[in-house]
C-alpha cells in the first residue's frame, strides 16, 4: 500500500481558525493494523514537528516518549503499555516526543474504521494538544454557562426588534418556551415604564437606533410586571449591536437583570432621606402629620392616615390610654373628610393591638393592604399611623415594614416635640396675654381700639404690647412697645416693662422724662441680674412710643426709644403722615438723652402706633410694610377703630414676618367750651373770693350744685398756696369729664405734701382735707411749672 499524506482537514495555516470560541485544531493520523502510520495530517505536522517523510512507515509507539493515564483520561490505562490496542475506540493522554526533543502532552483518541469488504483493518489516531483542548473546553463551560446557568438573561433581537434567541434565564423570565416566545416585539415581552431620568424613545426604538449607530446603551431600568407574576419588578438593562463575519448589523443584544430588591432599597433609602429633611419643619403636630403623608405618597403607600391622642392638639401631659379614642389629624387621600374628627377603635381590632403591644401590625385580611404603626415617644403612645396599598399585589414585606417603623419614629419624636412646645407656646401666650390691657377703658380723649398677634409656632410669644393710661386732667398715655426675644421669658420682661412704665406714667411724667428714667430703671435690672440673661427674662434691647394725648387743648406729647413712629391719618382729606420725631435709643442701650416733641392733633384724627412685627413683610424690607400700612389706613380712613384694626390686620398679616405685633388705634376726641371752663388770676389775695365765686357758677351752669361746697373749698385752698407760694398769675380749670377736675396751675416746681397739722397751729390743712374730700388729687409738672389737681365723682343721674 502505498504511503502518503492523508489529507484530513485541509489547514489555512491560522492559529486558531474557528475564532475565538472554535475549537482547538486536531492532528490526524491513519494506522494501519499493525499500528504503522500511512497518513499523516498538516496539523500532525504542525503539532510534533515531524513531515510525513519521517513518520511515515513507522510504528506510532515510537513516536510516544511515555504513555501514562491522567486524571482526567479513562481508566485502566497502564503506563507501561506501550501497544495501541485497536479494538474499540479509546481515549488517553500520553507524553510524544516533538522533533525538536521536548515533549508534549496530548489527548489522543484512537478510532478503529471499519474495513471494507476484503480489505485490511485501520484505525484513525486525533490528537489535540492538551492545554489547547482544556481552554477549548472551558471556553464551550462558559457559554454553556451564559446559555443555561447564568441569571442574566440574554436576548437577542432581530433587525425587526423581535426575538430571535434568549437563554434559559430570559425564558424564565419571560414565562414560556423560547418556540412560543420566537417572533414577539419588545413591547409584548415586557410592557413597563422607562425609570431612568433620562428622555430615552421605547425599546424598539432603542434597538433601531443601536441597529444604525452602533453605539451601545448601558444601564436603562424598566418597570413591569413579567408574565404569571403579579407584583412589579424594574430591570437594568444595556444593548449593544451584534454583526456577522462580513460587518454586517444581524441584531441586537439585550442583557438584563433583575434590580427589583436594590431598586427598592434605594427608593426607601431615598425616601428616609426625603422625609428626614421634610418633617418636623413646623412644630405643629397637625402640620408634621400632614408631612410625614405627603413624603410617603405615593412613593412608598397610596394613603396614609394619622391619628393623635387629643392631648397632643393641646399641649397638654399625656395620660394613659384607657380606650383608643383618637383625633384624625391627616389623611392623604382615603376620606379626607374626616380630618378632624374623633376615631375610635374597638378593642378587639388590628389597630388597638397595635396601639396596644407597641409594635408594628400588617393587616392582611382586608384589601386593600394596610400596615398600622404606633406612633410611640418613650413608651408614651401618642397615636397611630395606617399605611395603605390598593394595589393587592403589593403587600408589606419585612422592608417595607422596617422603613415604616423608621418614619413613624421620626414623627414621633417630632409629634411630640410639636406637643411640647405647644404646651410652652400655651403658657407664653397666655402669661403675655393676661400682661396685656384685658380691655381698653371709656375715654373722653380717644376711642381706642387694639390687636396682638402672636408670632407663628416657631417663635412663639414675644414681648410686644400696647396700653391706654387714663391720666389726670382727662388726658390719656398712649404706649406701644417691643421686648426683644420670644418666649416666657420675653412675655415676662415684657409684663415688668409695661408695669413699670404705667407707674411712671401715673406720676405724670412728661414723655421724654418717662422714658429716661425708664431707661434707668432697664440698666438697673440688667445690673442686679449681672449681666446674666441666658433665661431670656432680662430687658434688653426694648423699643417703645409714648405719647400724652390732652382733649382740652388738643396737644400731644411724644417721645421715642428706638421704635417706629406713629402715624397719623388727617379727618378730613385721609392724609396719611407719620410723626416727625426726635430719635432715642432703644431702653437700656446707653444713657443718651431722650428728647419730647409736641403735635396739635384735630378732632377726629386717627393715630396709628404700632410694632415692627406688623410691617416686617417677607423677603422685604420694613419701608414696604409702611407703604402697605399707610395705603390700607389712606383707604379706610372713614373706619372706627376696631373696624381699621381688623383691615390693617387682614392686610398685612399674610404678607408680615413670623414674629409677634401690638397694633393701638385710637380717634381723637376733643372737650369743648361746654366742658371746660379756663380762668388765669393773678397773685392777689383778693380774688381768692372770687375765684370760688366763679367755679360755683360753672357748677351751677353743669348742674352740679351738689358738688359746689366742696368745689368752692379746693379751688379756696388750690388758689392760696399758688398766691402764697407762687408768682405770676395763676391758672384755674374746671373739666366737666367722666368726672369733676378742678386744675390749679402756677410758675413753681415745688410740690406740696398733705400732712398731719398741730392744734396749735393756724394752716396746713388744706391739702389733708382736699384728700379727704375727694377722690383723687395729685401734681403734674411741666416746664413752665405745676399743676395740682383734684377729682370728685359725679353725682348718680
Amino acid at each position: 500500500m502505498e504511503r502518503m499524506p492523508f489529507p484530513v482537514g485541509a489547514s489555512t495555516g491560522e492559529a486558531d481558525e474557528g475564532g475565538p470560541l472554535g475549537p482547538p485544531p486536531a492532528a490526524l493520523a491513519l494506522l494501519d493494523a499493525d499500528g504503522v502510520l500511512v497518513g499523516w495530517s498538516h496539523e500532525a505536522e504542525k503539532l510534533l514537528g515531524y513531515p510525513a517523510s519521517q513518520v511515515l512507515g513507522r510504528r506510532a509507539v515510537d513516536l510516544i516518549a511515555t504513555v501514562s493515564a491522567d486524571r482526567d483520561g479513562p481508566r485502566g490505562t497502564r503506563p507501561d503499555d506501550q501497544r495501541l490496542k485497536l479494538d474499540g475506540t479509546r481515549s488517553s493522554v500520553v507524553a510524544v516526543r516533538r522533533r525538536s526533543g521536548d515533549t508534549v502532552r496530548i489527548a489522543v483518541t484512537l478510532h478503529p474504521l471499519t474495513p471494507a469488504s476484503g480489505g485490511a483493518a485501520s484505525s484513525v489516531l486525533m490528537a489535540t494538544e492538551l492545554e489547547g483542548l482544556r481552554w477549548w473546553e472551558t471556553r464551550q463551560a462558559m457559554l454553556r454557562g451564559l446559555v443555561a446557568q447564568s441569571p442574566v438573561t440574554l436576548t437577542i433581537y432581530g433587525p425587526d426588534t423581535r426575538l430571535l434567541w434568549a437563554n434559559a434565564a430570559s425564558i424564565r423570565e419571560l414565562g414560556g418556551d423560547l418556540t412560543a416566545l420566537v417572533g414577539r416585539s419588545m413591547s409584548e415581552l415586557f410592557p413597563g415604564d422607562v425609570l431612568t431620568a433620562q428622555h430615552l424613545a421605547p425599546p424598539e426604538e432603542l434597538v433601531r437606533q443601536i441597529l444604525e449607530t452602533g453605539q451601545p446603551i448601558i444601564d436603562v431600568q424598566f418597570r413591569g410586571r413579567a408574565p404569571g407574576d403579579p407584583r412589579e419588578h424594574v430591570w437594568s438593562s444595556s444593548y449593544f449591536r451584534l454583526v456577522d463575519g462580513r460587518g454586517e448589523a444581524v441584531g441586537v443584544c439585550e442583557q438584563s437583570i433583575d434590580v427589583t430588591d436594590h431598586y427598592r432599597a434605594q427608593q426607601r433609602l431615598a425616601l428616609l432621606a426625603e422625609a428626614g429633611a421634610r418633617i418636623g419643619s413646623t412644630l405643629d403636630p397637625v402640620g408634621t402629620a400632614v408631612e410625614l403623608a405627603k413624603a410617603a405618597v405615593p412613593r412608598y403607600a397610596d394613603a396614609v392616615l394619622v391619628d393623635v391622642a387629643a392631648e397632643v392638639l393641646e399641649g397638654e401631659d399625656l395620660k394613659p390610654v384607657t380606650s383608643w379614642d383618637l383625633v384624625r389629624v391627616a389623611d392623604s387621600g382615603e376620606n379626607p373628610s374626616r380630618v378632624g374628627e374623633r376615631v375610635t377603635y374597638a378593642a378587639s381590632s388590628p389597630q388597638a393591638e397595635s396601639l396596644a403591644r407597641a409594635r408594628s401590625t400588617a393587616d392582611a385580611t382586608r384589601a386593600p393592604a394596610r400596615l398600622y404603626v404606633p406612633l410611640r415617644v418613650r413608651e408614651t403612645p401618642l397615636g397611630l399611623v395606617t399605611f395603605v396599598r390598593a394595589d393587592p399585589s403589593e403587600p408589606f414585606d419585612e422592608g417595607d415594614r422596617a422603613v415604616a417603623e423608621e418614619l413613624v419614629s421620626r414623627t414621633s419624636v417630632c409629634i411630640d416635640n410639636a406637643r411640647r412646645y405647644l404646651r410652652e407656646r400655651t403658657a407664653a401666650v397666655t402669661l403675655q396675654r393676661s400682661l396685656l390691657p384685658r380691655s381698653i377703658p371709656e375715654q373722653s380723649a380717644v376711642e381706642a381700639a387694639s390687636r396682638y398677634l402672636p408670632a407663628d409656632s416657631h417663635l412663639g410669644a414675644g414681648g410686644d404690647w400696647f396700653d391706654v393710661i387714663p391720666l389726670s386732667g382727662a388726658r390719656v398715655g398712649l404706649v406701644v412697645g417691643d421686648v426683644a426675644g420670644h418666649g416666657v421669658g420675653a412675655a415676662a420682661a415684657m409684663g415688668r416693662l409695661r408695669a413699670m412704665l404705667r407707674t411712671l406714667a401715673e406720676l405724670d411724667l412728661a414723655p421724654d422724662e418717662l422714658l429716661a428714667r425708664l431707661n434707668d430703671q432697664v440698666g438697673k435690672e440688667a445690673l442686679d441680674q449681672g449681666g446674666d440673661s441666658s433665661d431670656g427674662s432680662g430687658i434688653t434691647g426694648a423699643t417703645c412710643v409714648y405719647g400724652v394725648y390732652d382733649p382740652a387743648s388738643r396737644r400731644s406729647t411724644w417721645a421715642l426709644a428706638g421704635h417706629l413712629p406713629p402715624a397719623v391719618v388727617e379727618p378730613h382729606g385721609g392724609t396719611v403722615s407719620f410723626l416727625r420725631l426726635p430719635p432715642g435709643a432703644p431702653l437700656g442701650m446707653g444713657r443718651l438723652p431722650f428728647e419730647s416733641a409736641e403735635v396739635e392733633l384735630t378732632e377726629g384724627s386717627l393715630v396709628v402706633l404700632f410694632t415692627d412685627g406688623l410691617v416686617k413683610a417677607r423677603g422685604q424690607g420694613i419701608e414696604a410694610g409702611v407703604d402697605r400700612l399707610a395705603a390700607v389706613l389712606g383707604e379706610q380712613r372713614e373706619s372706627s377703630p376696631d373696624r381699621l384694626c381688623t383691615r390693617i390686620v387682614t392686610e398685612l398679616s399674610s404678607d408680615r414676618a413670623q414674629d409677634d405685633a401690638a397694633l393701638l388705634v385710637v380717634r381723637t376726641r376733643v372737650l369743648g367750651a361746654r366742658e371746660v371752663a379756663t380762668w388765669e388770676l393773678p397773685p392777689d389775695p383778693a380774688l381768692v373770693a372770687r375765684a370760688r365765686s366763679m367755679a360755683a357758677e360753672q357748677l351751677a351752669r353743669w348742674g352740679l350744685d351738689e358738688l359746689v361746697f366742696t368745689t368752692e373749698l379746693v379751688v379756696s385752698e388750690l388758689v392760696t398756696n399758688a398766691i402764697r407760694y407762687a408768682s405770676g398769675p395763676i391758672g384755674l380749670r374746671l373739666i366737666r369729664d367722666r368726672s369733676l377736675i378742678c386744675e390749679v396751675s402756677d410758675s413753681q416746681h415745688t410740690s406740696p405734701h398733705a400732712r398731719y397739722a398741730g392744734s396749735d397751729e393756724e394752716g396746713g390743712r388744706g391739702l389733708f382735707m382736699i384728700a379727704q374730700l375727694t377722690e383723687h388729687w395729685g401734681t403734674r409738672y411741666m416746664p413752665t411749672g405745676k399743676t395740682i389737681w383734684a377729682e370728685q365723682a359725679l353725682p348718680a343721674a
